[in-house]
């Protein structure tokens, strides 16, 4: 069996063709979603449901080199099983194929598929062809039992129909916030109840014309092919958050939940494929999600261009990562003396270069690596850049100390007390050396790991600086359960400071009471001659700021700072 054109030609008279079988295939197809297919097991040929073109990267639904092609299709993980299956049946061991593997669809996603399939023998009792059925097992449902709606299958189609057509309109896709806390606490049946609830709410003011899915685990997403303006969208949430509402009063408050929607209107979409809408629609819902929640967001393409950039940006960090941190670097910024205007110690500030990205603002890539938990091994890697650096300053100032900002993410989740005593060790450095800077708003939720970590510093002579206080949540109780040995007073409220009379003497009383308690205090971003002068008269205890240098790599630092005083 040849193809000659595309099409299926017979070699000889009389004998059962694949040809048969294929416009058998072809008037089946239009009536059903799975994939039907021949394996002509003697010539060599393949043929499948036209349809899987669509789903799979195949340039035709029958081919020659069916190992070949084969090999293309299958996810590489499986293609071994499978062909050694194959393997079987043409060797006679196996008359039935049943078998649950992955191919691999247009965007190169793994897709679970059930390939099942029955052994034709020829008049020598030779396997000569192997027809079956083809369905993807880890696709939704087409309908939804527990709220009753249709499922994500069916959303498929109506996408489908409408990329074909061109309609206008939008889509709503909500979500019920914290669903997965609703679950834990109060059951699965209980949750059931929610999902039900919620879709009455939503079909109670649906108007005609629009249709209501309930797709992944809590989301649901309304179609209207004939409104185009948004607001209408948000109109219908409104309605649906007051019909919400309305239950939960019934229940006096027994059940009480919230959800959020993002809207897309077709319109904004370039490429309005089933992927293409259920990917912004996704985007959507999450910016609503990622807020105060209870809330609707309206796709905006800036704001997903933005998204795009993070996660290409988080994608070369983690490259970074492992390519033993390739990119990222210690810069290191004095802090002063604020009578001798001598070097005290320095701040290690991480930066991250790349040729694709060029230089990043730490504003952007720190949040990045601490959301990630990349934070743990980039904060390991700056960690040992800054005791390098202090052990071979100490050689020329003895009691010269260098601070190391230390992450939330770090304590919670990596042994960083350990590392930390571990590098003293490595470097030859004496407790104290190195000076661990917290940020307090990372922290507010100050559990027992994180009192533990604040514990196991004071034992080990580690000292503690609590960093950026005077923004946030700054209070004395914190200061009390912390007990760092310096405080630093963020840019933020020295510029306030050094304009306003009353946050000017607020800072000066912020210094006398840390000195009441035996802290020390650093007051960060001074720049100019002017506002060390007026900073001096509060008798702070430490300067840093551009006016004294800015962070330079370490060669910079060792020439200007250390060399100068020796």
């Amino acid at each position: 069996m040849l193809l000659e054109g595309g099409k299926l030609v017979q070699e000889e008279k009389g004998r059962l063709t694949v040809e048969k079988f294929q416009q058998f295939i072809d008037i089946l197809t239009p009536s059903m979603d799975d994939y039907l297919y021949i394996y002509d097991l003697q010539g060599d040929c393949y043929c499948i449901s036209p349809n899987a073109l669509e789903r799979f990267p195949l340039e035709r639904s029958c081919f020659n080199d069916v190992v070949g092609q084969l090999r293309k299709l299958v996810y590489p993980a499986d293609f071994e099983a499978l062909n050694a299956e194959v393997e079987q049946i043409k060797r006679k061991e196996k008359k039935f194929h049943n078998m649950q593997y992955r191919w691999v669809d247009q965007e190169g996603k793994a897709i679970w598929i059930n390939c099942r399939g029955s052994v034709l023998l020829d008049d020598f009792g030779e396997p000569e062809f192997m027809v079956g059925c083809i369905n993807e097992i880890g696709m939704s449902q087409k309908a939804d039992n527990i709220t009753g709606l249709l499922g994500e299958t069916s959303l498929r189609a109506e996408l489908s129909k409408y990329e074909k057509e061109q309609k206008r309109g939008y889509m709503l896709r909500i979500g019920v916030d914290n669903f997965k806390e609703i679950n834990e606490n109060r059951g699965m049946e209980y949750g059931n109840m929610i999902l039900r609830k919620t879709a009455e709410c939503i079909e109670h003011v649906l108007r005609p014309g629009q249709k209501l899915f309930r797709i992944v685990a809590d989301e649901f997403a309304v179609l209207d092919f004939f409104e185009e303006d948004y607001k209408k969208s948000v109109k219908l949430y409104d309605e649906i958050r007051r019909e919400i509402n309305q239950f939960i009063e019934k229940t006096c408050y027994d059940s009480f939940f919230t959800v959020s929607a993002g809207t897309l209107v077709f319109s904004a979409v370039e490429k309005p494929s089933y992927n293409n809408i259920m990917k912004l629609s996704e985007f959507s819902l999450n910016a609503a999600k990622n807020g105060e929640k209870n809330k609707i967001y309206l796709y905006n393409p800036q704001d997903y261009e933005k998204f795009q950039k993070k996660r290409a940006l988080l994608k070369r960090l983690r490259r970074a990562v492992n390519e033993d941190c390739r990119g990222f670097s210690a810069n290191f910024q004095p802090i002063m003396h604020i009578d001798e205007h001598s070097l005290f110690s320095a701040e290690t500030l991480l930066r991250f270069e790349s040729e694709e990205t060029g230089e990043v603002n730490p504003t952007e890539f720190i949040p990045l690596l601490e959301e990630s938990g990349l934070i743990i091994p980039v904060g390991r890697f700056v960690m040992h850049k800054a005791m390098e650096a202090c052990s071979r300053i100490r050689q020329y100032i003895p009691n010269f100390r260098i601070s190391v900002n230390v992450s939330y993410v770090q304590v919670l989740k990596s042994d960083i007390l350990k590392e930390l005593v571990e590098g003293e060790q490595k470097y030859g450095l004496a407790p104290g050396s190195i000076v661990v800077e917290l940020t307090e708003s990372g922290f507010l939720e100050a559990d027992d790991k994180f009192m533990g970590f604040c514990n196991g510093l004071q034992a080990h002579g580690i000292p503690l600086a609590l960093d950026d206080f005077g923004t946030g949540y700054s209070n004395f109780h914190y200061l009390y359960n912390v007990k760092p040995s310096t405080i630093k007073i963020d840019r933020s409220f020295t510029s306030k400071a050094l304009q306003n009379a009353y946050e000017y003497n607020l800072l000066r009383h912020m210094v006398d009471m840390t000195h009441s308690i035996e802290l020390k205090l650093c007051i960060e971003g001074i720049e100019t001659e002017e506002e060390l002068n007026r900073i001096r008269e509060i008798n702070p205890d430490y300067i840093q700021g551009y006016f004294f240098g800015k962070p330079c790599d370490f060669a910079s630092f060792f020439k200007e700072y250390v060399e100068v005083e020796n």
